[in-house]
């Protein structure tokens, strides 16, 4: 079985690469299921209901986020309509939204995808660790082949959780920081790792957003607006191939594939 999962796409230019580069990669891959985090997809902050549903539309099949899923309020009005749309798990139980789904294939194998946040430098909610671990039992009642999309800022708790669970799901993947990482492994326990899979937007950038606005935050200290940049698009992604019958995987391959023309923000990619 092949998952391609998708790093943090970031505003028009994200959405953009994933419209024109995914098809090609399911087909020449042959990928039976894609994932992707989509908490930045609205120019570079939260997600709407439109930009969902042109997700879905691109070949996407579910759609993790982080800290940032709250930025557009009216996400609290239409979370709850789709199931492969997650929000942390390790969020309060009244908090709206799922962390966690199982969804078949169209070969018919299940797969479960869970989403957790890290506490380190992020916003101290439940405890990813044992949170992950009692979804992760519900998920394994219906199928072995587990995804974990860990979204956090320190690469020390990814790895920790990264062990933690080895050997009880699939992969162990890491969201939130744009910068795709060299540390892909498969664990003993047949988990593959990756700190972080990297950012799928503008790398003519810091990190999606201009490069003289976050200088200009750097040097004064003051808050400014946050502008997505446009240039040096590319999608990054991990290709996981994985046993169905045992959950473990075979590989996983980084992937970062440049955007041949130049995207156009053509919105107002800017926040406060």
């Amino acid at each position: 079985m092949k998952i391609l999962f998708i790093g943090d796409i970031v505003g028009k230019p994200g959405r953009k690469a994933v419209k024109e580069l995914l098809p090609k990669l399911i087909g020449d891959r042959q990928i039976d299921l894609v994932i992707a985090n989509c908490e930045n997809a609205a120019a570079g902050f939260g997600v709407t209901r439109d930009i969902v549903e042109e997700l879905y539309e691109s070949h996407i099949d579910v759609l993790t986020s982080g800290n940032h899923i709250w930025d557009k309020k009216e996400i609290m009005e239409f979370i709850g309509d789709y199931e492969t749309l997650l929000r942390p798990a390790n969020y309060p139980a009244k908090v709206p939204g799922s962390g966690a789904v199982t969804l078949p294939t169209a070969a018919g194998e299940y797969v479960g995808v869970l989403n957790v946040a890290g506490r380190i430098f992020m916003q101290p909610i439940d405890c990813p660790f044992q949170r992950a671990k009692s979804e992760i039992a519900e998920l394994r009642k219906k199928t072995k082949v587990i995804i974990v999309d860990i979204h956090a800022e320190a690469t020390s708790e990814k790895k920790a959780l990264g062990w933690y669970l080895d050997g009880e799901v699939s992969a162990v993947l890491g969201t939130h920081t744009h910068v795709q990482t060299a540390d892909d492994e498969i664990l003993p326990g047949g988990t593959a790792y990756l700190s972080d899979v990297g950012m799928t937007g503008p790398f003519d950038s810091v990190i999606g957003v201009k490069k003289d606005v976050i200088i200009e935050r750097f040097l004064t200290g003051v808050p400014n607006k946050f502008d997505t940049a446009k240039g040096d698009v590319r999608l990054q992604a991990v290709l996981l191939d994985i046993d169905p019958a045992t959950g473990k995987a075979n590989s996983l391959e980084r992937i970062s594939v440049k955007l041949k023309e130049k995207a156009e923000a053509g919105e107002d990619e800017k926040r406060l």
